[in-house]
């Protein structure tokens, strides 16, 4: 298939996409959304007040749906190198969260109190070479493990993507030995083609 008929089909497909359409009329950001909204029926992540972060958050749809979750009383911190529009109840950073000034300022605003929950959604650009690709995907999940133990609260909550193949049972482990509890989600929002999952820890440092 040349590229020109392959990015026609894909528009095709997203515009049949039930969850775009619905992200269209509700006013999220992104179809991503969705797969938080349903993490989050099933799995409780959010309380009123919670301190929430938010790695890789643009366009914006998981800062979305956890600003409306925390309420007014809690805060959600966003984190990207892409530009963010403003979102209420969501405070902004641009920049790279691997560099330490950008960390470091992520966890000044948060001060010694920390999150609640660390969430990431992110993925690398795919570029097709396997090895490769499983190899940014892993570094990625592992970068928002290692912020995650640097300022989340004791008992803490973090949802990260990750990707089903060589390294999946590796994070897991990495994952366990931090938290109390561990279980793999996938939600229906997420293509059935797709390989992501995502990890979904409770009870940190329990």
């Amino acid at each position: 298939m040349s590229r020109g008929r392959h990015n026609r089909s894909w528009l095709k497909e997203r515009q049949r996409d039930k969850y775009v359409q619905s992200a269209r009329r509700t006013g999220y950001r992104s179809r991503a959304a969705y797969k938080l909204i349903q993490l989050d029926e099933r799995d409780h992540l959010f309380r009123s007040g919670d301190v929430v972060v938010d790695l890789g958050a643009a366009p914006g749809g998981w800062s979305q749906v956890a600003a409306a979750r925390v309420t007014d009383s809690g805060r959600v911190l966003a984190v990207d190198r892409l530009p963010l529009k403003p979102i209420k109840g969501v405070e902004f950073i641009q920049g790279d969260f691997l560099e330490p000034s950008v960390a470091g300022r992520l966890r000044a605003l948060l001060g010694a109190a920390g999150a609640d929950v660390v969430m990431s959604d992110m993925a690398p650009n795919i570029s097709g070479i396997r090895d490769s690709d499983q190899a940014r995907a892993l570094e990625l999940t592992l970068s928002a493990l290692a912020f995650a133990d640097e300022v989340i609260r004791p008992s803490g909550t973090l949802v990260v993507k990750a990707f089903h193949g060589d390294a999946l049972e590796e994070i897991r482990r990495e994952v366990r030995r931090k938290f109390a509890s561990v279980v793999v989600r996938k939600p229906v929002a997420s293509k059935d083609k797709s390989s992501e999952i995502y990890l979904l820890a409770r009870g940190y440092g329990v």
